[in-house]
């Protein structure tokens, strides 16, 4: 692996204060710390600035993964690109279909943050989109038998979603926001 920059250090470190403070600490991944504190992230930045660019770093990420099964997941982390949430939406169908084009769909899963994540037919100011929102956009590769495994070992995935939602929504967005903030002011 290359010697990441300064600029590439100072990201990376953005994203595990996030994800320690917001998905770890909040526990809105009950997986995540396990992978946190095992250093089994793999944390890669895309620098492309185009759709096609980007799709070929997720691919290089398949390929890394399919390569070094010590690496639990990746997050792919956008620097140049896809600042315009509709941009990141359109990243999301092209990567799905990627899956499928590479014959990935039964071996990894993707799932995506960005900083102004809004879920759909939820307003952009409610605080349950701060389950997804991030400092930079960032692709999350998730092996697909190592997730079924823990959703297995887990007592009831699908109390989640809706626990992240009243969790979120009880702190409120100038919290989130705040803590989202902390992150990307290191």
């Amino acid at each position: 692996m290359n010697k990441k920059t300064n600029s590439q250090e100072h990201i990376i470190q953005q994203i595990q204060c996030w994800l320690k403070t917001t998905i770890i600490d909040l526990n809105f991944c009950p997986f995540a710390n396990h992978e946190f504190v095992q250093n089994t992230i793999r944390y890669s930045i895309s620098d492309g600035d185009n759709l096609e660019s980007n799709l070929h770093a997720l691919a290089e990420e398949f390929l890394f993964l399919d390569e070094n099964t010590d690496t639990e997941t990746s997050l792919l982390i956008f620097n140049n690109s896809v600042d315009d949430f509709d941009d990141f939406l359109e990243l999301i169908d092209y990567a799905n279909q990627l899956i499928d084009d590479l014959g990935y769909r039964s071996r990894y899963q993707v799932a995506h943050f960005h900083p102004d994540y809004c879920f759909d037919g939820v307003e952009p100011s409610d605080a349950s989109n701060y389950t997804n929102r991030s400092p930079c956009p960032i692709l999350h590769i998730i092996r697909e038998d190592s997730l079924q495994q823990a959703i297995e070992n887990y007592p009831d995935t699908t109390t989640i979603p809706e626990n992240n939602i009243k969790l979120t929504r009880k702190l409120g967005s100038k919290k989130l926001q705040s803590l989202l903030d902390s992150c990307k002011s290191i």
